[in-house]
């Protein structure tokens, strides 16, 4: 197409030769297998010049249009290798999200503030889902993960503590708590399908026991007030605690053997991370 346009606009091989950087014979030879393959003739040559036929005309007026889109391609995809532009699609727990994210987006956007980061808040299992099907390009997660095409990098690991209503036997306990002693506790936890409902089932199975859920609920904010009004206990992790003295705050008690739970950042195994997601990655690990 370049080799066309050339020759139109120079109308004589030569100087389009010279224009091009190639000898005259290939530019000849070029062209006449590009005619052979279109079944067309694109320019009737005469003694002194070279004239576009009307299928030339065409393909000159389409070309410059196919030319024009490679060379925009190329552009952005320029703006795009050097974060001058790009959107990147990030997964979330909601509750987790909320604060781990307000810290590192606003560093995130000073320094490449061209790239728009849409944020998609689901469950654990359907950000698996989604970050597996393309959905996301990266996710926030906590281990285990189910599905077993995604990769990850560990972000940090988190205490998680026992949370307990204000009244209960345990309230003034100041040493550890042993798993063993909350088997005939009423839990309150999160609905299936959430990573942290998992971990809770878990640790309590380690320990001999599966824990009696009398109440579930999407929100681990809803849990700890419901944990607070004395409905039950639950497993909270540290990062979500409630500050001392506010309403509806539970009492916390660390558990023995200091079990924990690691949030990675999740991406789909052999899919190319764009620059952009490799940004933010970096930018979540040094804030934390």
């Amino acid at each position: 197409m370049q080799y066309v346009k050339q020759i139109a606009l120079e109308k004589n091989f030569s100087r389009a030769a010279e224009k091009l950087h190639i000898a005259q014979p290939s530019l000849s030879q070029q062209l006449s297998k590009l005619e052979q393959e279109l079944g067309v003739l694109l320019f009737r040559r005469t003694t002194n010049s070279v004239e576009l036929t009307q299928a030339g005309e065409v393909f000159i007026t389409k070309s410059q249009t196919i030319l024009d889109a490679v060379e925009q391609l190329k552009q952005e995809m320029d703006d795009m290798a050097q974060m001058r532009r790009g959107r990147l699609v990030v997964g979330t727990m909601p509750i987790t999200g909320s604060h781990i994210l307000p810290l590192v987006l606003p560093i995130f956007g000073d320094l490449y503030p061209q790239i728009e980061v849409v944020l998609v808040e689901e469950t654990s299992a359907r950000l698996e889902q989604l970050t597996a099907s393309g959905g996301t390009d990266i996710s926030l997660l906590s281990l285990p993960l189910e599905d077993s095409s995604l990769a990850w990098e560990v972000l940090m690991e988190e205490e998680i503590c026992l949370a307990i209503p204000p009244n209960h036997r345990l309230a003034g306990r100041s040493d550890a708590v042993k798993l063993l002693e909350l088997s005939e506790e009423p839990f309150i936890g999160l609905k299936k399908g959430q990573g942290f409902r998992q971990i809770t089932v878990e640790l309590c199975q380690r320990s001999g026991f599966t824990p009696q859920f009398v109440f579930e609920s999407s929100n681990m904010e809803t849990i700890q007030s419901l944990v607070a009004g004395g409905m039950g206990i639950a497993f909270v992790p540290r990062m979500l605690t409630r500050s001392k003295g506010s309403e509806l705050a539970p009492i916390y008690l660390s558990l023995e053997s200091d079990p924990s739970r690691t949030l990675v950042i999740a991406y789909r195994k052999g899919r190319y991370l764009s620059k952009a997601a490799d940004a933010f990655i970096k930018t979540m690990k040094s804030t934390f």
